[in-house]
């Protein structure tokens, strides 16, 4: 079977993999994922969760925002 959509082509990143990728603990993304504290997808396969790499770059895009420098006062 040919695969359609090219997102499903990703590779599957472990929580252990996702959690690194983005820089915390896998016990972080494992209480988001029970308290649905952010809309990240999650693939389970059997007990284990699955984390596709687009859906992380998507997450931590959605969370960029722009350096503003802070107005310095003459007067």
């Amino acid at each position: 079977m040919q695969v359609q959509n090219q997102q499903k082509a990703t590779p599957l990143l472990s929580r252990r993999e996702a959690a690194e990728f983005l820089g915390i603990r896998e016990s972080t993304l494992a209480v988001w994922h029970a308290t649905n504290r952010y809309p990240l997808p999650v693939i389970k396969v059997g007990r284990l969760a699955r984390y596709r790499r687009d859906d992380l770059e998507h997450f931590l895009d959605q969370r960029t925002t722009p350096h503003t420098a802070p107005q310095s006062k003459e007067g």
